[in-house]
């Protein structure tokens, strides 16, 4: 990604001046937002680059690496003056930019585009949807891509630039005022969210080990091996646990040194003995003294704790010898153990004695093979210590090379001055030679000083011609994309002239009533209009197929079928649903985007794990971005279960899946029952081939035989079927084991969905405190709304909106957990708590309900009543209601199951009942 630290001219009168600022480039709108640090979710502005021109000032030769301006010319006469540490970076700056501008324009030209993915995911989705997302094909223009690659000028960035410089200080600046007083909102903004955010850092140390300590017994099959084939596998054995036990975690080497310093340069010597000098000559002598003694302290503490390591490695040592020799012991205890049952099964005395002499012949061959272990070990560590110290030696000749030829430079310098002193003093000649040589320098220096402006000029023009073939080539394409408008623009015109046409005709014909029976020619042509407005994109037609709208596509990112295939009348409902989502779409894309705080949220986190915060609770609320949203939902799914995880064996899923195929499964005929069932509108399950239906059967055969009390009810799958479109098939495995058995309370997917009948009777309990007028209206006409709201629950909404809205409520569920159905299901009801009150009577307002919330598609207005208009909303009082309706629930419960025994009991007595049997019996 393209990011780091630049200096930007801003302020007015005398606090104008270059401050340090954050900046970071979004390719979705070629924009690039500039932040007051790495860490701040609110951006100060942005530049936009897409519509932008460089250009640069050659400075001086001699001016060194110093920091270098250039500006960026805005449409309007708008100029942003911004200044890199190094010229190096300004240069690469400069042709990142134009490239990220070349792209983004080349771009607009090519296929058509989805404002609602990046147009370079560089973070790639897993999951199902991971192959739907297409690479952006550019449209490429061989001559001027030649041109540009021969005017390229290629320069690598420096640790200031890239997301590496988000854990760096900000450069050092010349104005200590760094305060925007023009975003000063947003500046307090920023500073609240850091204050908040401050107190969650992760201050965990990188002095730990994950060293394991493990005894290998042999098993009761090596016993019974030939000794030969013991003896090479104890080597073996042997040889792995000495490599296992010797391998360290720790992040430093023992080996070393530890601290150990670089040697100084000469240049750095000489510096440092002439800022002795001076500091010794200033009257502040007394500061220098306590400086000594503050490093002599620490000094003292420094050996102290040299002292203290050297003591803790020797124990380290005895401590792993220890273990080796207690193996050892246990090795040899089970060999007796194993001879001496051996010996009681009537072994021959002379077999056993023989065993026994192997035996003494073994373990001396194994102390020879110790020690000599131990003498190579002893070598190998003298050949470390006379490494080093040869290395040593070379550095200190090193220094002694450099101060050798340092005192050989000011020998030759002194030489120099002094012949020329002599020359002058000893002839007057000298004197007539002297402006001569001196002239003669100064036309040398003057030559280097032209030749390396000459450099740095062709440097600047090559940039500048390239920067004037790219505007021209942007130009011409946005000539041709005009040009392409006003033809689109022609054909929509001539095909409303032609709909203007046919409605005529039509009202001619519905003026005019047809008594006979033959068949209207209205009803042709309303025929004609419904097959016009519902005909699919063809190529048909390719010299109109060019200037044709792509609005609405057949699936949407997820795999979702945008217009069903079945009812015309539904066709057009989803047409125009599909239409309004994607104006919503473009309507937010013109606010800043999301994607901007995700990536620089991600970038603050490169150095350390994310952990919860206010700051990413705000940013998943909003919505996860498309190429992002694999990676948080794993984070996620991995925060509820680590204890769970942390308790099993590495291959777990593959265990249990191996376990339902192979064994009889009571659960795997509903499952096959259900599999094409789950999810019919996504092409990732919509036939027996889809990928999608091999991973959902593996991932619910897989839990089935985790949790057989569940073994497998219906809502499982659509769970799992969403969770496959992110993540893969052990993650999604997790992913429902997160729902089922942490979120969810006990019996929530259980025969008598215990748990979920309990959440509708808390849910009326919210219903009536928080929006007390829609539920009187429920009961004044005697509608039992947890009938829609059952399924709600049951799936986390699947189904019941649209997929842009259900995947939000996803990213917040995941993160939070089950309070957020409740959440959003209040919040639906809110969202038309008018339109429901203006229905009168019980049918229609139950007619209603089953379909409105598809019809509910700002998802930012939704989440903004779920999240604010709601509050507070305390999970404290959802466990107090869930255990008060539980106790309720469960003696209903009880009470119809002694109905129902009574009953039972009295068909048996009765002659006249033995005929009735309930529906249960009649299924088995």
């Amino acid at each position: 990604k393209l990011c780091g630290y630049l200096q930007k001219l801003s302020g007015k009168g005398p606090l104008r001046g270059f401050r340090s600022r954050w900046f970071v480039f979004d390719p979705r709108r070629c924009y690039l937002y500039y932040f007051k640090g790495p860490q701040e979710p609110l951006p100060l502005g942005h530049i936009d680059i897409a519509a932008a021109c460089f250009s640069y000032h050659q400075p001086e030769a001699g001016a060194g690496d110093e920091p270098a301006a250039f500006e960026v010319h805005g449409p309007g006469g708008a100029v942003a003056v911004l200044k890199a540490a190094t010229r190096q970076d300004m240069t690469y700056w400069l042709q990142e930019l134009q490239q990220k501008r070349w792209e983004y324009c080349n771009n607009l030209d090519a296929a058509k585009r989805d404002s609602r993915t990046s147009p370079t995911p560089s973070d790639f989705s897993k999951g199902l949807v991971a192959k739907d997302n297409p690479g952006i094909i550019l449209s490429q223009n061989a001559s001027a891509e030649r041109a540009r690659n021969i005017l390229a000028v290629e320069t690598s960035p420096t640790d200031l630039v890239g997301e590496q410089a988000a854990s760096q200080p900000a450069p050092v600046q010349g104005s200590a005022i760094n305060f925007s007083l023009k975003q000063w909102s947003t500046e307090i903004k920023n500073s609240m969210s850091s204050l908040r955010k401050g107190n969650n850092e992760n201050r965990r140390s990188v002095f730990y080990t994950t060293e394991e300590w493990e005894l290998l017994d042999p098993t009761p099959k090596d016993l019974e091996d030939s000794m030969a084939l013991e003896e090479k596998r104890k080597h073996l054995a042997e040889g792995s646990k000495g490599r296992r036990l010797t391998s360290s975690a720790f992040p430093f080497d023992f080996g070393r040194i530890p601290h150990k310093a670089r040697r100084p340069l000469l240049k750095d010597m000489i510096g440092s003995s002439k800022s002795r000098n001076s500091s010794d000559s200033s009257p502040t002598e007394w500061g220098s003294g306590n400086g000594n003694k503050l490093v002599s302290e620490l000094q003292l503490k420094y050996q102290s704790q040299q002292e203290e390591l050297e003591k803790l490695k020797k124990d380290l040592l005895s401590q792993k010898e220890l273990v080796r020799l207690l193996q050892q012991t246990v090795r040899s205890s089970q060999y007796d153990k194993y001879f001496a049952s051996r010996l009681c099964e009537g072994v021959p005395k002379d077999k056993l004695e023989l065993l026994h002499q192997k035996d003494d012949q073994i373990l001396g061959l194994n102390n020879q093979l110790e020690k000599l272990n131990l003498e190579k070990d002893s070598l190998q560590q003298e050949v470390k210590n006379l490494k080093c110290k040869v290395g040593e030696l070379n550095e200190q000749l090193g220094m002694l090379m450099e101060t050798i030829q340092a005192k050989d430079e000011v020998i030759m310098k002194l030489s120099r001055q002094l012949s020329e002193c002599e020359d002058s003093t000893s002839s007057p000649s000298g004197a007539v030679n002297s402006p001569t040589a001196t002239c003669a320098n100064k036309e040398l220096q003057e030559l280097d000083r032209l030749k390396d402006n000459l450099q740095g000029y062709k440097t600047q023009n090559k940039f500048l011609n390239k920067e004037i073939l790219e505007l021209s080539a942007l130009r011409r394409n946005a000539e041709a994309r005009e040009r392409e408008w006003q033809a689109k623009y022609t054909s929509l015109e001539a095909k409303l002239c032609q709909i203007e046409s046919k409605y005529l005709i039509l009202l001619q014909e519905m003026k005019t009533p047809v008594c006979s029976e033959e068949q209207s020619p209205a009803r042709e042509v309303i025929t004609q209009l419904l097959e016009d407005a519902l005909k699919a994109e063809t190529s048909e037609q390719p010299e109109q197929a060019f200037f044709k709208p792509h609005l609405v596509s057949e699936y949407d990112i997820y795999g979702f079928q945008t217009v069903p295939e079945d009812d015309e009348e539904e066709k057009l409902v989803a047409k125009s649903r599909a239409l309004d989502l994607r104006s919503l779409s473009l309507s937010e894309n013109r606010e800043i985007s999301a994607g901007v705080k995700w990536e620089n949220y991600l970038a603050s986190t490169m150095n350390r794990e994310m952990m919860r915060c206010v700051e990413l609770k705000n940013l998943i609320r909003s919505g996860i971005p498309h190429e992002h949203r694999s990676k948080i939902w794993k984070w996620c799914v991995n925060l509820h279960v680590k204890k769970f995880k942390d308790s099993t064996v590495p291959g777990y899923f593959q265990t249990l899946l191996q376990n339902a195929l192979e064994k009889q499964n009571p659960a795997s005929k509903q499952i096959e029952l259900d599999l094409l069932r789950t999810l019919p509108n996504n092409k990732h399950y919509s036939s027996p081939t889809s990928e999608g239906i091999q991973k959902l059967r593996n991932v619910l055969l897989a839990f089935s035989w985790r949790n057989p009390d569940i073994g497998y009810c219906q809502g499982l799958n659509r769970l799992v079927a969403i969770a496959l479109l992110y993540l893969e098939q052990e993650d999604a495995f997790w992913c429902l084991v997160t729902i089922v058995e942490v979120f969810m309370p006990r019996d929530y997917y259980t025969k008598t969905l215990l748990g979920s009948q309990v959440d509708q009777r808390v849910f009326k309990d919210l219903m009536s405190e928080k929006l007390p007028r829609l539920h009187a209206h429920f009961e004044q006409y005697k509608v039992d709304y947890t009938l829609i709201t059952f399924n709600w629950f049951l799936v986390v909404f699947v189904d019941s909106v649209v997929s842009d809205i259900l995947f939000k409520i996803w990213d917040s569920f995941l993160y939070e957990g089950p309070k957020v159905i409740f959440r959003f299901a209040l919040a639906l009801f809110k969202y038309q708590e008018e339109e429901i009150l203006k229905l009168q009577d019980s049918m229609s307002i139950f007619k209603y309900l089953r379909y409105f919330t598809r019809n509910i598609l700002d998802a930012r207005k939704l989440t903004a009543i779920a999240f604010g208009d709601l509050n507070p909303f305390p999970l404290r009082q959802i466990r107090n209601r869930r255990t008060y309706h539980l106790e309720k629930v469960r003696l209903e419960l009880t009470e119809l199951e002694a109905i129902r025994e009574d009953f039972l009991r009295e068909r048996e007595t009765c002659v006249e009942k033995r005929d009735l049997i309930s529906d249960d019996e009649e299924d088995s």
